[in-house]
């Protein structure tokens, strides 16, 4: 018997859970090593653009992992920043991480699902998240209840890995995701599967037009995206017009 669609996307959940928990310890240096330091480049571009539409916002961090994007969007002096994750063991590594910084008191991580956001409507100006999208277990889902606890006029803004567009750049990158990435991940990581999963979780991803798709289905409007790095990475934005 098959098994339902819903017990399939809960057993996804807790693999994801389970692997981020297993390769918190190295999650940091292997995003910075394992993309020589770009993807640092990639969140200030991302959370730039946030300053197009909101000043000071109340910002939402899913699937925060170790708190990356919340701490670089600290550059644009938010009024609070609260991130949710499924993998404690990444929340543990983040909450370090701010206390080494001195942020504890104006991030906050806390243990929460995408698709089921502890949050009231309304609560947040921007929702955000960066290289976690594609981990979700139902990506409209999650996009959705995003959409749900921003407040009218409210932005999305996500940041995700992409496949490049041009045939030459699109070959060396395909052979570094899946052969190099996965070697030095299993290596630093001691997670044989982890870093496999990464590679088949970007090829498997509906990037650029058909992400946008799922975006307006999630109930956003003035969606744009801006590819990075040849299109390896994008960021998404769109507005939430109207209450549901």
């Amino acid at each position: 018997m098959d098994n339902h669609p819903q017990d399939l996307k809960e057993e996804k959940k807790a693999l994801v859970g389970s692997m981020f928990d297993s390769i918190a310890w190295r999650y940091d240096f292997l995003n910075h090593f394992l993309s020589f330091g770009i993807d640092r480049c990639w969140r200030r571009k991302a959370v730039r653009l946030i300053t197009l539409t909101h000043r000071n916002p109340e910002i939402l961090d899913v699937a925060t992992g170790t708190g990356d994007l919340a701490i670089a969007a600290m550059k644009i002096n938010p009024a609070r920043i609260i991130g949710i994750d499924i993998s404690g063991k990444m929340l543990e590594a983040g909450r370090e991480k701010l206390r080494r910084l001195r942020l504890t008191d104006r991030i906050e991580l806390i243990e929460g699902d995408s698709e089921n956001i502890l949050f009231p409507d309304g609560s947040f100006d921007v929702a955000m998240v960066a290289f976690g999208v594609r981990n979700f277990p139902d990506t409209v889902r999650g996009l959705s209840e995003m959409n749900r606890v921003l407040r009218k006029g409210g932005l999305i803004m996500v940041l995700e890995f992409s496949k490049p567009d041009m045939f030459l750049f699109s070959r060396i990158f395909n052979f570094y995701f899946l052969n190099i990435l996965p070697f030095i991940g299993r290596t630093f990581s001691k997670n044989k599967n982890a870093y496999r999963y990464l590679q088949q979780s970007v090829n498997k991803f509906p990037d650029k037009e058909k992400f946008v798709e799922l975006l307006s289905e999630a109930g956003f409007s003035g969606i744009k995206y801006k590819k990075l790095t040849g299109g390896i990475a994008v960021i998404y934005t769109g507005l939430k017009l109207s209450m549901q």
